[in-house]
């Protein structure tokens, strides 16, 4: 299905996926958080999430929830690329 097709709850589905898989990318032993496959792999999968939702709230359609949802994804994946790429956790 291409993105085109998906409605907005697959998009939101999708986007948190995305965002999982970012956070599950192991940490490259020899270069940590230095590695440029890393540090690329990272920036693509929030970069392919924060893309997936980003005209969601435009749509006539995105009630307050939906639009609350899309923000929280689009906070959520700049939180995560932080979170890897720096080592801080918010936790």
């Amino acid at each position: 299905m291409t993105p085109k097709n998906l409605t907005m709850a697959e998009r939101i589905q999708q986007a948190r996926h995305l965002i999982q898989q970012a956070r599950e990318l192991p940490i490259p032993e020899e270069l940590g958080r230095l590695d440029i496959y890393y540090i690329a792999r990272i920036r693509q999968l929030t970069q392919q999430a924060k893309d997936l939702v980003k005209f969601i709230p435009y749509t006539p359609s995105a009630t307050p929830e939906i639009k609350k949802e899309v923000e929280n994804i689009l906070k959520d994946a700049d939180a995560a690329a932080r979170e890897l790429l720096h080592g801080a956790r918010s936790d």
